[in-house]
């Protein structure tokens, strides 16, 4: 398992699509069209990338009109809108079969579009195992960028095996998002040799662009919140992502407030519902504010004390985090999974053990009470977010691997390649 390398000094200051004539015809292969944190990214990926993109859906929504609008191509394979949700991360055997129909309906119309690429490219797991299906119809190479942790905390004992095994049987390459994501796959039985490491890798210009002017509107907006100190979640409302944890954790911290920013998704309402309810009660009343899905996230982060990240199973990656510390904000995480590749405790951010909340509390409380922590955490993150995570180098070295598996994909099929190398054998 390697990762892939860059040489800082060569990369463009900004990577813009310039497809040539004789560059590689890439069909990006998404199951959702909400934009999480896998579809953020690969909003950057098929914007950016030199190559010939086209991206393929299950359904359509919100990614789909950004990638529209962003002018790369974008074809929906399940137009009804039901796509595969049926099969979920805990699904077991009997889900999978139960969406025999639809998989092959949308595997169908998937090789078709693979047939006229030269590689798919999945960014989700469900959209690899269709997309494994469609490449190997269509004699296509499969590139997978595994987003999740393949272990029992995120996923059932058959999901984790029928992606092994696809992955184990087409993929040329697995871009795994952290070496934490990599062990697990290999732990689960995946190849070793398949693996590139490339963390993701994150524009740090809309949080330069927020001004102190900017930020402290902002703080204004979020009012009546207690005008103390203000921590700022972000991210999709779930039981793993361990909002719950944060409110317990406020709870007996006089003079702190919390805004979460995200919602739920996946039939994760129940969820949200009690994360409500509980800001009810006379401990948190008034400190509390959500405000869902927001486009204007530099500026809110901008307008926090601290970020608060707080899953209580291991993070594949941490996307959130290193946006906390473009936007210059001490950041808070659970020291488990992708969070201990990106923040050096004390030095660019403080951890605490998962579900931990007398130690998440702690933590919370150290930054409430030192201003000049919060002053020094906040400069160290900034410059390893833009050192070690920045969107050029994730571009930079995704453009390695695709360009690696279409030369071999040449190499294979190029008639004149093969009788040079049968001559010379």
């Amino acid at each position: 398992m390697t990762e892939t390398g860059f040489n800082a000094e060569v990369l463009p200051m900004e990577v813009a699509v310039a497809p040539g004539t004789d560059t590689p015809r890439i069909l990006f292969v998404n199951q959702a069209s909400v934009l999480g944190g896998a579809e953020l990214s690969l909003l950057d990926i098929a914007r950016l990338l030199p190559f010939h993109n086209r991206v393929a859906l299950f359904r359509g929504g919100v990614l789909f009109e950004r990638l529209t609008q962003a002018g790369v191509a974008v074809d929906i394979l399940d137009p009804t809108g039901d796509g595969l949700s049926r099969v979920r991360k805990n699904s077991g055997l009997w889900n999978v079969l139960g969406s025999l129909a639809l998989l092959v309906r949308i595997t169908w119309r998937l090789q078709l579009l693979a047939g006229n690429a030269d590689i798919t490219y999945a960014n989700s797991q469900k959209a690899m195992v269709v997309g494994a299906l469609a490449s190997a119809l269509a004699r296509r190479p499969l590139i997978w960028h595994m987003r999740d942790i393949l272990s029992a905390d995120h996923f059932s004992p058959t999901m984790r095996r029928v992606a092994v095994m696809m992955a184990n049987a087409r993929a040329a390459t697995v871009i795994a998002n952290s070496h934490a994501t990599a062990e697990a796959f290999v732990a689960a039985g995946g190849r070793r040799k398949l693996v590139r490491v490339i963390h993701n890798g994150i524009d740090s210009k809309p949080f330069d662009a927020i001004t102190t002017q900017m930020a402290t509107l902002a703080r204004t907006e979020l009012m009546p919140l207690d005008n103390g100190f203000l921590i700022g979640v972000f991210g999709r409302l779930t039981p793993w992502k361990g909002q719950h944890l944060v409110l317990e954790a406020i709870s007996t911290l006089p003079g702190v407030s919390a805004v979460f920013i995200g919602d739920a998704l996946f039939g994760e309402m129940e969820y949200k519902h009690t994360l409500h309810k509980r800001v009810e009660c006379e401990d948190l009343r008034g400190r509390v504010r959500f405000l869902g899905f927001r486009d204007d996230v530099p500026r809110l982060m901008r307008a926090v004390d601290a970020i608060v990240h707080s899953s209580v199973n291991p993070e594949p990656f941490g996307r959130v985090i290193i946006e906390g510390m473009l936007a210059r904000r001490p950041v808070v995480a659970s020291a488990a999974g992708g969070v201990l590749e990106i923040i050096e405790d004390g030095e660019t951010g403080l951890i605490y053990p998962p579900g931990d909340c007398a130690a998440l509390r702690a933590q919370i409380e150290r930054l409430q009470n030192d201003p000049a922590l919060c002053e020094r955490l906040g400069a160290a993150g900034y410059n390893k977010a833009q050192a070690c995570f920045s969107r050029t180098a994730m571009i930079y070295s995704i453009r390695q691997v695709v360009m690696d598996t279409y030369l071999r994909k040449q190499h294979r099929t190029d008639p004149k390649i093969n009788n040079k190398d049968a001559a010379e054998n």
